[in-house]
């Protein structure tokens, strides 16, 4: 338990922010922080102290989240709901910007982000946010390295086209 505690210490801050680019909304971020330390709890004696535990808590919210996602997809076959109109866009900004611009250029590039399809957003996030090297995420998200390639190659272009038009518009 006390590494589990160290974790949250040291770790606490980029899963929850993780969470919040998963989620795209605070309140389901939170749920997902909240049950990703839960079913850490549960696991703790499956964990082995000397891997990377960053990755491993990241593994467990990428699961969390793409579970979830599959039983609102299929409940919502079953039983169609409307959606209330949100707003998906969070700001993830600690400290104030130093000009209005570069608050701009950040929720431009925020939005981009967030405009990707699913794939390609989730392996932006780990390998540019969370850091993760490109071996880990292939592990993170069970798929082969050259899928985690591939798909950063294609979410980089995306990105590319799509902000080309604000950045060079001028």
């Amino acid at each position: 338990m006390k590494e589990l505690e160290r974790c949250i210490e040291v770790y606490g801050r980029d899963i929850y922010t993780f969470c919040l680019w998963l989620a795209k909304n605070q309140e389901h971020a939170e749920d997902l922080y909240q049950d990703t330390f839960l079913t850490a709890i549960e696991v703790i004696d499956r964990i082995d102290s000397e891997e990377n535990m960053k990755s491993y808590l990241l593994s467990i919210s990428v699961r969390i989240w793409k579970n979830r996602k599959r039983k609102w997809a299929w409940r919502n076959r079953i039983a169609p709901t409307t959606v209330l109109e949100e707003d998906f866009y969070v700001d993830l900004a600690y400290e104030e910007e130093d000009s209005v611009l570069e608050e701009e250029k950040s929720a431009v590039l925020k939005s981009a982000i967030a405009a990707l399809p699913e794939k390609y957003r989730v392996i932006i996030l780990l390998h540019y946010m969370e850091e993760v090297p490109q071996e880990k995420i292939a592990a993170i998200l069970h798929v082969p390295i050259g899928t985690v390639k591939s798909r950063l190659y294609a979410a980089r272009k995306l990105l590319k086209l799509e902000l080309e038009e604000y950045f060079y518009e001028q």
